[in-house]
Parts: structure tokens; C-alpha cells; sequence
């Protein structure tokens, strides 16, 4: 009896041999099947015919680029409906205009069509332009301020490169260059401006936030922005915390590179939005405009300098790090100004802000390493002056280049 026990005993822990690979494959393959089958059975008999009333289907309809040139208005419209649609008719401010759609045809859900209208805008107005499909539905478009489209030349490539390095690499290297004077800085001292680097951190990715939200409100309904932002950016965070943990948690040249990286993926949004004004008309630039970008981005260098101050770098260690911090500020101009969607913006936004955080969590790691690893560094005097002002700076600098 006893034995009869034992060798029961024995076959429940013992493990089991697992199934051929033919089981295996058939058990996955039938859920799939019955799956396309069902599928099958809805196209074919189409059983939800009977609750068709004869109402149209749901159109939705997204203008995603405008460009403004001699030959009239081309406006990149991306369909969204549940069934593809057909653009009728063009009204712009007002009155119907010819116009040529490229590919032509109905629109497939998802799909997008360059619709041209040799509508003689003039410069410096508004104008409406309003799309008609053949359902009945209007889609209407505002054009704030007509200016002509910037085109791909050297010259303006030139100029945006030179406005993207003064509002992007030129206050990282302003900040880079207080390192210097900050390396004899004693242990109260390192602790505040690692606070002050995560109190900058945290107002970018707020401000990161926002606008990437921002965009992916105007962006089609078939990317679903706001869950795309909050899903891009945590992969963005986790992909990078694996990355950065792979040997061990970041600290000195390694710490410094993550927080550039970091700020670079926020001056490319930066340089998106930027961009994407110019593109649009929405806004000129002027001097006090360009004063504030490169004040409020001045404190990004003495937040990438903080890690690296008890180590002595080479010097085009810190060219890198203020191309890596800056340079993507000029990228997104070029971008912006040429070629971009809200869905995308929202998208770098997302990546941006993931990052960002990524490396909050790092400087916070390290911050209190520094003090014995516990947290009640965070309410010391040094911190919590470092943390507001980090914060205030940026919250303050930030009036002057909202527009």
C-alpha cells in the first residue's frame, strides 16, 4: 500500500514529457482556424445587412499637411470612416474650386490623398477651406496665416540650421561651460545640482507631455494618440532603463550620456514644433522668441555637466555631448518645416518624454547612492532648493517662448 502511495507520489512531481511538436502545432492552428472561418461566414452571408437603415456610413476625415505655393493649395487629407470615402466637392472660403486628387478614387480607411486647388491664396490672410464628400459631410480646414511653404534650398536649409544650433546646441554649450567652475563643488553642493537636474527633468517631460498630446489630438482618429503617446512613451522608458541597467545602474560619463540623450529627444520635438509654425504661418520667430528658447535651454547643460564633475573627459567628450543634446533641435526644424504629420510629432514626443523620465529615475538612483542610498536626501535643504529651482527656471523661462 505504502509503495503504491510512493510511486504516485512520485509520477505527480515527476516532470512530464511534452507533446510532439505535431499536438502542439495542431492545438494552435485549430482556435486559428475556427477564427477565419467565423471570419469567412460574416463576409459571405453578411448577416448585419438587415440592420442597415440607409443611413451614410461614418466618415471621418483628417488634413494632416498643407502646403501653400504658386500654383494654389495641396492639403495631404488622411480618410478615417468606416467605409472608404469620396471627396465631392472643395469649397475654399466659401466658393467651390476645381481640383485634382492624387491617387483619385475613393479613399480607403487608414489612406491618405494629396488634394490640389489652384486657389489664388493671398498672403498674409486666412482662408477656409472645407471638404465635401459625396454622403453630404463637410470637413472644414483653417488656414490661420497664408505664407508660401518653405521649399528644400540651400539657403534655407542653411538658415534653420543656424536658428536650430542657436536654440539647441549653443545654451547646452553655455550650460557645459560652468563645468569648470562646478568641479571643486563640495557634497551639499553635488547634491543640488543633481537636484537640479532632476528639477528641470521633471518640467521637460511634463511640457514633453503636453505637447505630444498636443499633437496627437490633431492627428487621425485611427491612431488612437493618447493611448499611442502613454504606450510609446513607458516602451520608450522600459526599453531604455533595460539598456542603461545592463551593466549596472549609470553613473559619471554614462549618466551624463543618458541625460543628453534625454534633452535631445525633447529639442527635436522642440525643433518639430518650431518647424511646423514656420510651415504653417502660425508664427514668426523674432529675436526675443529666439532670446527665450536659448535661456530656457541654458540649464540643460549644467544638468548633463552634474554626473561628470568628478571625472576629468576629454574635451570632444564634451562636443558630443552638446551635439547629442542639441543637434536633433536642427533635425526637427529641417522636419517640421518640410515634411511632418501630428501623428509622427506626437509620436517623437512620446519617445522624448519616455526618455526623459528614464533618466529621472537615474539621476534619482545616483543622487542617493551619493548619500548612503536612502531617501531621506529628498528633504534636505540642498535638494528641495535645487529641485524648486530647476523647476522654476524652466517654468519661468518657458513664458517667454510661448506663443
Amino acid at each position: 500500500m505504502n509503495e503504491h502511495l510512493t510511486t504516485e507520489r512520485l509520477e505527480a512531481i515527476a516532470p512530464r514529457k511534452p507533446p510532439p511538436v505535431w499536438q502542439t502545432a495542431l492545438w494552435v492552428l485549430a482556435p486559428l482556424l475556427v477564427l477565419a472561418a467565423a471570419v469567412w461566414w460574416l463576409v459571405a452571408t453578411n448577416p448585419l445587412a438587415r440592420f442597415d437603415n440607409g443611413a451614410p456610413p461614418v466618415e471621418s476625415l483628417t488634413i494632416e499637411r498643407t502646403i501653400l505655393d504658386n500654383d494654389g493649395l495641396r492639403l495631404l487629407v488622411r480618410a478615417g470612416g468606416s467605409e472608404p470615402m469620396r471627396i465631392a466637392q472643395v469649397q475654399v472660403d466659401a466658393a467651390y474650386w476645381g481640383f485634382a486628387q492624387e491617387p483619385a478614387g475613393a479613399i480607403e480607411r487608414g489612406n491618405t490623398a494629396w488634394i490640389s486647388v489652384p486657389f489664388p491664396w493671398v498672403i498674409g490672410e486666412a482662408h477656409l477651406v472645407t471638404f465635401v464628400t459625396n454622403t453630404g459631410a463637410t470637413f472644414e480646414h483653417a488656414i490661420p496665416v497664408a505664407v508660401a511653404t518653405p521649399s528644400v534650398t540651400s539657403g534655407n536649409l542653411v538658415s534653420q540650421a543656424i536658428l536650430g544650433a542657436f536654440v539647441g546646441i549653443l545654451p547646452v554649450v553655455v550650460g557645459l561651460m560652468f563645468y569648470p567652475a562646478l568641479r571643486g563643488a563640495r557634497p551639499a553642493m553635488m547634491d543640488f545640482l543633481l537636484a537640479l537636474t532632476i528639477g528641470l527633468l521633471g518640467f521637460l517631460v511634463v511640457d514633453t507631455l503636453e505637447d505630444s498630446f498636443e499633437f496627437a489630438s490633431r492627428a487621425a482618429a485611427i491612431f488612437q494618440g493618447q493611448a499611442m503617446v502613454v504606450l510609446t512613451a513607458a516602451s520608450s522608458f522600459l526599453l531604455l532603463m533595460a539598456v542603461s541597467r545592463r551593466q549596472g545602474r549609470p553613473s559619471g560619463l554614462a549618466l551624463a550620456t543618458y541625460i543628453a540623450l534625454g534633452i535631445g529627444l525633447h529639442n527635436l520635438g522642440e525643433g518639430l514644433a518650431i518647424g511646423a509654425a514656420f510651415a504653417a504661418g502660425a508664427a514668426g520667430l523674432g529675436t526675443f522668441l529666439v532670446i527665450g528658447f536659448t535661456l530656457h535651454n541654458i540649464t540643460e547643460g549644467i544638468g548633463i555637466a552634474a554626473p561628470i564633475l568628478k571625472v576629468r573627459p576629454p574635451l570632444w567628450t564634451f562636443a558630443g555631448l552638446a551635439l547629442l543634446a542639441g543637434g536633433p533641435a536642427v533635425l526637427g526644424i529641417w522636419i517640421g518645416s518640410l515634411a511632418t504629420a501630428p501623428h509622427w510629432s506626437a509620436l517623437a514626443l512620446a519617445i522624448g518624454a519616455g526618455a526623459i523620465l528614464q533618466v529621472i529615475v537615474e539621476v534619482g538612483a545616483l543622487l542617493m547612492r551619493n548619500r548612503g542610498g536612502g531617501s531621506a536626501v529628498f528633504g534636505s535643504l540642498p535638494v528641495l532648493s535645487g529641485l524648486a529651482l530647476g523647476v522654476g527656471f524652466m517654468y519661468v523661462t518657458a513664458m517667454l517662448v510661448k506663443i
